[in-house]
């Protein structure tokens, strides 16, 4: 019993000791989650997150890279605000404290500042450039002067005097620099806010005296924008092949651009075979895309919206026209994704059309009509380009002369549209007729704006906004009166879209009804201003699908970059504004109309069915939804190169965006580097000496925690 006792007493101390080293181990724990726990606010009071930014990332085609990128766990430098060129001595040269996050005016955003920063990558962490306000008078565009050089139709085989713009550099303020490989990241401020921010904490922290070297702690800027793709198309698309190939998680490193086409017939046609050869097609053709230096921010107002805009107000104009059913050609309605990408959805429907994977086929083409920024004009001049190479055939030539004189005669009763030729001898803006000569000799023009160079001084940059094309509102106006306010720009617009839609009854084979085709203006400010000011408008919320509402955004207005995401929102509020301007409203219920298969007089080959929103009921709570039946149709958009596996290829698109896991960008102060080591040293020192102290306590455990002794046992 005695034995027994001695054995229970000891299990006792021994389960003291452990429940004493648990507590211990718990209240370590309880204090480290503590610390977790306000990790988040620890956080909030060190960074300022800077939410309203947006990056420029990296795209590659078959030879190079392209934009920008940082390390892996982003780039910090101090910040210096570059107000004027002047300011860059700091920066390059006189500041102490490199690397800098440089803080650049828009205006001083150029070629000849960004060369000089470039090379100085040691001590440039970053740069964040802020927008001009008012845009650069100069003029902007960090395109190229030549855009798609080498895709298009001229070559040292076809018209070798007009290759590589020889003959007209159209984009003549082109600097290049979004085609330049920057290798640390850059990020524009679209916050005028945010920017006031950073240049007061710069104020605060970093503002020199007399040129000495400010004082510690500095205002710095982070900024992560590490892409994961590196040299070219063909080196990151074998990577994530052979990844796909041998990884059950793969890592893909870069995607095609790609998208959808929107496309409609004035007539519909069976979508599941193809025309014969004796049905000819008159095409109209306009791109829906953009771009700028910076990721998904592209307005492009003149560069593409004002043409889209006008196709689909011609197209609403053809459609009201008594006797469209009966015109003994058809009109085809066609809105290209990815043109600025060396022609990305021109060249996916050319190569379809040659499979026979299309439902019209290059053999079918009577004409092609195309629009290309027409909403600078100076005066009342449309001008009319031609290609001059195709017309050395005689048969050709005489197309095109009827082409050219039909749309001579419809603008006749048009006085604000005045048509012009321009010399045969001149060859055609980039275009994406060019791709369709590329395969076939078709009679065909482009409509532009301008002669000779652009008139757009603004092209693929962050300026080609609404003002660009002078599109305002009055002040104190609601959005609903702005959304209603038909502007000189709509105006304009609309007279060029009767121009259009009248000469493409003409050249349909109409003749009754030509005078009687209207474009409506009401039409066109509304389109406008959905896409450059206001997305998230009643108008655009009425005519998409509930799912698609949070396409609109916000209260901005969409952008046109076409991404690797689709359809993007621009191609999918133009697929349902071209339906509902030209669709009819049909009599089918939800379910008939997501499933028109089950009416014997519905065809789903010959109509595509969309159940839109609609608008309010007059009490404006409820929406009146409804049926519309269109041949608004999408169609991929995605370059052959990439079903061909010729990552390479010289003949088709090969432009990939690398991916990224984080992009953010934020401000905070650092000390010197002298009280880092300092910290770090202390920092270390107190770990080791709790290290220490923790494992004496712990070999000790069995003194320091002993539990008191059981009272004996009492006898009576």
């Amino acid at each position: 019993r005695s034995s027994e006792a001695q054995d229970g007493h000891g299990w006792k101390m021994a389960t003291a000791g452990l429940g004493s080293r648990g507590l211990l181990r718990l209240l370590s724990f309880c204090v480290l989650l503590a610390g977790l726990c306000g990790g988040n606010s620890v956080e909030r009071k060190i960074y300022i997150p800077l939410n309203k930014t947006a990056p420029c990332v990296r795209l590659l085609n078959a030879t190079h890279q392209i934009g920008c990128h940082s390390s892996i766990s982003g780039d910090t430098g101090v910040i210096h605000v570059v107000e004027k060129e002047e300011d860059l001595q700091w920066v390059l040269t006189d500041g102490p404290n490199p690397p800098y996050m440089v803080l650049l005016e828009g205006t001083l955003f150029t070629r000849k500042v960004m060369e000089k920063l470039k090379g100085s990558t040691s001590r440039i962490a970053g740069l964040a450039v802020s927008l001009a306000k008012p845009s650069p008078a100069a003029g902007f565009s960090p395109s190229v002067q030549c855009p798609n050089d080498g895709f298009g139709l001229y070559s040292n085989s076809y018209g070798p005097e007009f290759a590589h713009c020889r003959d007209i550099q159209w984009n003549y303020l082109g600097d290049g620099l979004a085609y330049e490989d920057f290798s640390f990241p850059i990020f524009l401020l679209e916050d005028e806010n945010e920017t006031n921010v950073i240049k007061q904490c710069y104020r605060d922290h970093n503002l020199s005296q007399n040129g000495s070297a400010p004082v510690f702690p500095l205002c710095a800027m982070q900024l992560f924008s590490h892409m994961h793709a590196v040299l070219s198309t063909v080196t990151c698309m074998r990577r994530s092949s052979i990844q796909s190939t041998f990884s059950i998680n793969p890592e893909i490193v870069c995607d095609p651009l790609s998208d959808y086409n929107v496309w409609s017939m004035l007539k519909p046609i069976n979508t599941s075979g193809t025309l014969e050869p004796d049905d000819k097609v008159v095409v109209v053709a306009t791109q829906l895309d953009s771009r700028s230096f910076f990721w998904n921010v592209a307005p492009g107002a003149e560069s593409a919206v004002a043409s889209f805009v006008t196709q689909l107000a011609a197209a609403e104009a053809l459609y009201k026209a008594p006797d469209v059913t009966t015109l003994p050609r058809n009109v085809m309605f066609v809105f290209f994704q990815g043109e600025t990408f060396d022609y990305i959805g021109s060249s996916r429907m050319v190569y379809d059309m040659e499979r026979g994977k299309f439902p019209v086929q290059l053999e079918n083409i009577d004409s092609f009509v195309e629009l290309r920024q027409v909403a600078l004009r100076e005066s009342l001049e449309l001008w009319m380009h031609t290609d001059p190479v195709s017309q050395k055939n005689k048969s050709v030539q005489s197309q095109v002369e009827h082409l050219l004189t039909t749309l001579e005669e419809s603008g006749a009763g048009v006085p604000t549209v005045v048509l012009r030729r321009l010399n045969q001898s001149q060859p055609l803006p980039p275009s994406s007729l060019q791709r369709f000569l590329r395969a076939r000799n078709i009679s065909g023009v482009v409509l532009t704006d301008h002669a000779t160079v652009f008139h757009n001084r603004y092209y693929h940059s962050v300026y080609d906004t609404a003002e660009n094309i002078n599109v305002s509102y009055p002040g104190q106006q609601s959005p609903e009166e702005d959304l209603d306010f038909v502007t000189d720009t709509a105006k304009a617009l609309a007279d060029v879209a009767t121009v259009l839609g009248r000469a493409l009854y003409q050249l349909a084979g109409g003749t009754n009804f030509r005078d009687t085709i209207q474009a409506d203006p009401h039409t066109v400010t509304r389109l406008l201003y959905g896409f450059l000011v206001r997305a998230n408008n009643s108008w655009f919320q009425s005519i998409l699908r509930q799912d698609l509402r949070s396409y609109l955004g916000d209260q901005g207005p969409l952008q046109h970059y076409i991404a690797v995401s689709s359809p993007t929102n621009t191609t999918y509020v133009v697929q349902y504004a071209l339906a509902n301007l030209t669709g009819k409203v049909v009599d089918l219920t939800r379910e008939q109309c997501q499933d028109p298969s089950k009416v014997p007089s519905e065809n789903k080959d010959l109509y595509e069915y969309m159940w839109v929103q609609g608008p309010l009921n007059s009490n404006g709570t409820e929406r009146l939804p409804y049926c519309v039946r269109s041949t608004a149709r999408l169609v991929r958009a995605v370059s052959p190169a990439f079903e061909l596996g010729q990552w390479g290829s010289t003949e088709y698109s090969t432009w990939t965006e690398s991916r990224w896991k984080d992009i953010r960008a934020r401000i905070f102060l650092i000390a010197s580097k002298e009280l880092e080591l300092i910290t770090l040293a202390v920092g270390f020192g107190v770990l080791v000496c709790s290290l220490v102290i923790t494992y004496c306590i712990n070999a000790k455990a069995d003194v320091l925690f002993i539990a008191p002794r059981e009272p004996g046992s009492v006898s009576f």
